[in-house]
């Protein structure tokens, strides 16, 4: 029997985490002496590695200023979580329902998340949903997305081969990871990228809702 593999993104896939995004950035740029980009080009970068990101939000600048600015998120990041001021980072309505229905219906879960291995641990053990899955990978070990090296790693840890495997997610980073990797691409609607983008990237379908991926994920 072959083993088939749905992989979902986190941020704007399994749960909704804009808020929190969107303030440790503002006051990483604050903090820097910068002028804080808007929320919506933010939420354009949720899912790429720190220095990507930042990369992305300020294109003009060097190497040294974007390392820095990654390193003053994650500092933030961890204020936010000791003081307190870090807001419930909710799974979207029905994942958890589907999450079940997925490993009831014979298919290995994993991650593959732009997020630090500590943030996806909080996430998982916050929502009593870590033992749904059987592959973690994370920015703290591989190249950000588009590069396919953390879903081609879930793949090798679970035993799948890529025509199994469905790689779930809300950004165009997501897609393209997906047709590097020669998975199928699910696109999610209620995400930070639109649903023409996640085409253009290579969808192969795109979830209107989250009770659409139980038979959106296998390929016809």
């Amino acid at each position: 029997m072959s083993i088939r593999l749905a992989v979902f993104d986190c941020d704007g896939t399994l749960v909704d985490s804009q808020a929190n995004i969107c303030v440790a950035c503002e006051t990483a740029f604050e903090e820097s002496g910068l002028v804080a980009p808007p929320r919506a080009a933010i939420r354009r970068i949720v899912g790429l590695s720190l220095v990507e990101a930042m990369r992305g939000l300020m294109p003009q600048a060097d190497h040294d200023t974007h390392h820095a600015l990654a390193e003053r998120y994650k500092q933030v990041f961890r204020a936010m979580r000791t003081d307190g001021t870090l807001t419930d980072e909710p799974l979207f309505d029905g994942m958890a329902d589907v999450l079940r229905d997925l490993v009831d219906d014979g298919w290995l879960l994993g991650v593959a998340t732009g997020k630090s291995d500590r943030g996806l641990t909080h996430v998982l053990e916050h929502h009593a949903i870590t033992d749904r899955f059987v592959t973690l990978q994370t920015a703290d070990r591989h190249p950000s997305k588009p590069d396919p090296t953390m879903l081609l790693a879930a793949m090798a840890e679970a035993g799948a081969s890529p025509h199994e495997t469905a790689m779930i997610g809300d950004t165009s980073f997501d897609m393209a990871m997906a047709r590097a990797a020669g998975a199928r691409a699910v696109g999610v609607a209620w995400g930070y990228h639109d649903i023409r983008e996640l085409a253009h990237a290579g969808a192969d379908v795109v979830a209107e809702a989250v009770t659409d991926l139980p038979r959106l994920v296998a390929r016809p």
